[in-house]
């Protein structure tokens, strides 16, 4: 871990800062330097989740939902799937694509339509609504992402974004 004097120096130090220099004076043979990153990305997450509810919330929607219509909304013409690709893709139980699919079909965004290929199954399909307000939601998301990444140049986001795809890699297992 960076010590105080030298830390402080190049960065203003935030929760992430003084909690580490705590624990590194309480535990030095610690090491708890690995956490200046994962501590801070730990700590993003919920924030990021926080800036996307609101704004899906504008438009009645939640981070899941947007999820669920986005899945079929990127599935390509018809934008149809099945429940059981859907939990999947969005790692959901079948409880959990019922339940969002039921409150997506109460307000009209999606539809269930019986599965050709399976008289007892049915297929959920994105209506022209449900494209209409995704597009609208995932286009106001973007646009608070990018206002978020306008304190890092292009370079900055390049490289973030480089070095996020390589720590990913090794926690998810390719599709």
């Amino acid at each position: 871990m960076k010590h105080e004097s030298d830390y402080y120096g190049h960065m203003a130090d935030d929760i992430t800062d003084r909690l580490l220099v705590s624990w590194d004076a309480a535990r030095p043979d610690l090491g708890v330097g690995a956490l200046q990153v994962t501590a801070r990305l730990a700590r993003l997450g919920p924030h990021l989740a926080r800036r996307q509810e609101a704004v899906f919330g504008r438009f009645g929607l939640s981070r899941g939902e947007v999820g669920l219509l986005s899945a079929l909304r990127i599935a390509g013409p018809p934008r149809r799937l099945s429940p059981t690709r859907l939990g999947h893709g969005l790692m959901l139980s079948s409880a959990g694509v019922t339940s969002r699919v039921d409150r997506l079909e109460r307000r009209g965004f999606v539809r269930r339509l019986p599965d050709p290929d399976d008289r007892r199954g049915v297929i959920v399909e994105l209506t022209d609504e449900g494209l209409e307000v995704v597009d609208a939601a995932v286009a106001a998301n973007t646009a608070s992402d990018r206002q978020l990444l306008e304190r890092l140049t292009p370079e900055e986001i390049e490289t973030l974004e480089g070095l996020l795809r390589k720590l990913l890699a090794g926690l998810e297992l390719p599709d």
